[in-house]
């Protein structure tokens, strides 16, 4: 049976399932993309509003492997149909959005009966989905979209609370730990405990193995100190970038930056679910003006925030700024960006996606971590070599001379010349790599479905 292979056989049904967060959703559209060429057809499952979005993306090539299934929340107050995301979703609102998602699990039942799936694969908080799949004998493997090494510190703390974690560089700062309390003072601790259990269920109901989107050559020893800890197999999935599309090369920003010199320019961006602290805003506004490079910065507000930039930026900003700077209201082509080569650096949260995208395009990073997992996946890429971070002061506050300064290191001093040459390296590493992990993701797949 472990000879089971797929290649000629008839293709194996999948039906994959993430929260509805944009950075999860993106992974598991390039890991369907992947596993569609390798004679898999799979089902993604998701809200209407989101499934309009990738509907936009997908090209024509992927109709006959990829299909999309919608998955139709109930709407709750404050939350119509269009907030069935967490893209620009008002933060008080989430809990709402959990609950509505919840309120969906017999639907998905529905969905999973009636498609009979050869596998279910799913994401952190839905552990009534791996359950339903159990009841019908249908295989699950939860897909973490964030790094190992923060997989690896969150069930450290589940399984052995109050022992420090085996790796000293990775840890919170004291003054993410105090904003961290701070938010959990203001949750009930029987919801905080809700979802803890949640996130650990998900991952013990996952068959076997759990699939993350890492790689050996950088996060080898936090993947197995997961299989240490729990028993499962840690499969990699390589990097899961989004290749950039050909409409971006056609927008205002490329025909900006094509007019600037190699490396002379960075982009800021905090990914789609985090919204800067009006405080956080001003002194990161002043660090890039006081910067000497030019900067691409696409600012977001919350979904029926409607504030003009001028007046959540310090007054006169883009006369100083002329040229130097393009700020704006709303998106920009990330991927089209950061593989441009007048692109010299990465002010980024360090989300898992945001991270994977500047080793592909080999950017080095400027870390202004916000929460959750982005003070973790932060001193991951300090600890490789990629990034150097803009530490805020004991009170947990940024300081502009600080951002400048990093900016400045980074970019264009002769002290940042190791982390430049680092993420140059770490382009070429994955280059040559390719989707070698890949190949073995679609045999442990095979392997399960033929278990089963």
């Amino acid at each position: 049976m472990n000879g089971f292979t797929n290649n000629h056989d008839k293709p194996l049904r999948v039906l994959m399932f993430p929260w509805l967060g944009y950075g999860h959703i993106s992974p598991f559209l390039e890991l369907a993309k992947k596993l569609s060429q390798r004679n898999f057809v799979i089902y993604l499952c998701s809200t209407p509003v989101i499934l309009n979005s990738i509907e936009k993306k997908l090209s024509p090539k992927f109709s006959p492997s990829i299909h999309l299934l919608a998955l139709h929340l109930q709407t709750l107050p404050n939350l119509p149909p269009s907030h069935h995301t967490t893209n620009g979703l008002p933060p008080h609102l989430m809990n709402t959005l959990k609950e509505a998602f919840d309120l969906a699990s017999p639907d998905f039942a529905l969905i999973l009966k009636t498609l009979k799936p050869d596998l279910l694969i799913y994401d952190f908080l839905q552990p009534w989905a791996p359950k339903s799949a159990a009841e019908l004998k249908i295989p699950a493997v939860e897909f973490i979209s964030s790094s190992s090494t923060m997989t690896a510190y969150m069930l450290h703390e589940f399984n052995k609370p109050g022992i420090k974690f085996p790796f000293s560089s990775i840890c919170y700062r004291d003054y993410e730990k105090a904003r961290i309390e701070k938010q959990e003072a203001s949750i009930s601790v029987e919801k905080l405990e809700e979802d803890k259990r949640r996130v650990r269920e998900c991952f013990y109901l996952s068959c076997d193995i759990v699939l993350i989107k890492s790689f050996k050559e950088i996060e080898g020893k936090y993947s197995d100190y997961i299989t240490n800890l729990t028993g499962k197999k840690v499969v990699p999935l390589g990097p899961l970038v989004q290749e950039p599309t050909l409409e971006d090369s056609e927008s205002e920003l490329i025909t900006w930056l094509n007019e600037k010199e190699k490396k002379s320019t960075i982009f800021v961006s905090f990914g789609s679910e985090y919204f800067l602290s009006k405080e956080d805003l001003v002194e990161i506004a002043y660090g890039l003006e006081n910067s000497k490079v030019n900067f691409i910065w696409p600012i977001r507000f919350q979904k029926g925030e409607n504030l003009e930039l001028e007046e959540a930026l310090p007054k006169g900003f883009f006369n100083r700024v002329g040229n130097r700077g393009k700020v704006f209201n709303g998106w920009a082509p990330q991927a089209k960006i950061l593989e441009h080569s007048s692109i010299g650096g990465f002010v980024s949260h360090c989300g898992w996606s945001s991270v994977m995208e500047s080793m592909k395009y080999g950017v080095p990073i400027i870390a202004m971590p916000m929460h959750i997992d982005q003070p973790i996946n932060s001193r991951l890429v300090e600890d490789i070599g990629i990034a150097v971070e803009v530490v805020r002061d004991s009170d947990g506050k940024l300081r502009r001379e600080e951002v400048a300064d990093i900016i400045n290191q980074v970019v264009l001093d002769k002290d940042g010349e190791f982390v430049r040459q680092k993420a140059k390296d770490m382009k070429e590493k994955l280059c040559i790599k390719g989707d070698e992990e890949m190949e073995q993701v679609a045999k442990e797949l095979e392997k399960l479905c033929a278990k089963f």
